[in-house]
């Protein structure tokens, strides 16, 4: 069994946090006239979506508040990096934001921290709060029932394919895989009949984060079941599950992949990076077969993106994740998302609220999700045929809502992730079995959420 070095790679997180504060502009100051807003900045610098959404918004609220001010404070970083970093603005109102971009698995841990404040009073009196559907309210919601962000949409996962890629290796255009083995099947295919392209890319260990996790080992853990029980909480007992035949079986999964190099290269796999060149390179350029991944990816497609690719919708085919045996429901998806939360260090509350209500009024939450290859959660967004018809791949991926799960985001859970991201890490390597793996996970599981435990 290695060594954990959860502790060495926290120390040294923080450590380039600290020391990275500075360059990424903090501190709320004490103008009362201008707010500073903070967001996860592309680390590709051709992609600049979010930038280019939030400039216009920055025109229209200081049009419509004549004296007032907006200040970006972009983070540069992948997501890990990204999250420690907000995490230290937070902690002092010398450095914490007007407002800023939250994952919304971090939330609980952050309202926990007490990095975050209630906006309860504000959404009592904002009218386009009843638009918001309730599972969305609900990702954004604390344990003590009080709500701390704004969602901005979510998302849902599936798999993207090379329809070019497919039929060098003799696949069909309208793939539809109904297991785990038949997707594995399909890349082993591309594996031996379509040389120097990789077969498949899950995303796997510490470097890729929550990717990792959720578009890698949750996408298999979660189609495990039958899809009525959350294989990794027990909310009834409010105990964590600890690793069991489902979760050893997607683990298998993830070896498989790496031990037959049907994915990427191990060095590859494990640069935090690499999703960037998965967009950016590997599916444009038909070098990748097989891609489990998000509903976002056309954002970086997009016209002015750096990286256009109008003709993906062609190229690329969309279909479910398959459960692992095909068993009912069938397929597959995990759902997440952002939203915009006011630091509890804040100095301008109040006026960083009147930036999230212009930023989410109907036109403008619409504009964004297009923009950034989002679901809506608002429902007369969802409603919308102008919406639906936007862009190829929104129906698809908005039809996999029905199929979807969410992630147990309490306030233990970015401590989960990680451990899961070490388990999966360690059998990518094969420096671990897969039940050195799993008790490994086990042992980190019960440290994260002080022994709240109990198996299946």
């Amino acid at each position: 069994m290695r060594p954990s070095f959860r502790s060495t790679a926290l120390i040294t997180l923080t450590a380039l946090a600290s020391t990275s504060l500075a360059a990424c502009g903090g501190g709320s100051g004490s103008d009362p006239d201008t707010v500073k807003v903070s967001f996860k900045q592309s680390t590709d610098n051709s992609i600049k979506v979010m930038d280019t959404y939030l400039d216009g918004i920055k025109k229209q609220f200081e049009k419509a508040n004549p004296g007032k001010k907006v200040e970006f404070v972009p983070i540069k970083a992948p997501d890990a990096e990204y999250y420690t970093k907000l995490q230290q603005m937070l902690r002092s109102p010398r450095t914490a934001p007007d407002l800023v971009y939250e994952d919304t698995f971090l939330i609980n841990s952050d309202i926990t921290s007490g990095y975050l404040k209630p906006l309860d009073p504000y959404l009592d009196k904002w009218k386009d709060w009843n638009q918001f559907i309730d599972t969305s309210k609900a990702a954004t919601e604390g344990e003590d029932g009080k709500t701390y962000g704004v969602p901005d949409g979510t998302d849902t996962r599936g798999l993207w394919f090379s329809k070019d890629v497919f039929a060098k290796a003799g696949l069909p255009a309208d793939w539809q895989p109904r297991t785990w083995d038949e997707v594995l099947d399909a890349a082993r295919a591309i594996k031996e009949k379509v040389p120097g392209v990789t077969p498949l890319n899950v995303y796997t260990g510490k470097p890729a984060g929550e990717a990792a996790t959720m578009q890698g080992f949750q996408m298999l853990l979660y189609g495990t079941n039958d899809g009525t029980a959350d294989p990794m909480y027990d909310k009834d007992a409010k105990k964590w599950i600890t690793a069991g035949k489902g979760f050893e079986d997607a683990l298998a999964f993830v070896e498989s992949v790496y031990k037959e190099k049907l994915g990427p290269e191990v060095s590859d796999a494990l640069d935090p990076n690499f999703g960037t060149k998965v967009r950016g390179e590997l599916l444009p350029q038909g070098r990748l077969g097989i891609a489990l991944d998000g509903s976002w990816l056309p954002q970086d497609w997009l016209e002015g993106s750096g990286h256009e690719w109008p003709e993906w919708s062609q190229e690329l085919g969309l279909a479910a994740m398959p459960t692992q045996h095909g068993q009912a429901p069938g397929k597959v998806s995990m759902s997440g998302g952002w939203a915009w939360s006011v630091p509890a260090k804040a100095a301008n509350p109040d006026l960083a609220f009147e930036f999230v209500k212009t930023m989410q009024t109907k036109a403008n939450a619409q504009k964004w999700y297009v923009a950034n290859s989002g679901i809506a959660v608002r429902e007369d967004v969802a409603d919308d045929p102008a919406y639906t018809a936007a862009q190829p791949g929104i129906k698809f991926f908005t039809d996999l809502v029905e199929s979807t799960h969410y992630r147990p985001a309490y306030p233990a859970y970015p401590k989960v992730s990680v451990a899961v991201q070490e388990a999966m890490e360690g059998v990518t390597t094969g420096d671990l079995s897969v039940e050195e793996a799993a008790r490994g996970y086990d042992e980190a599981l019960k440290e994260a959420t002080d022994n709240q435990v109990v198996s299946k």
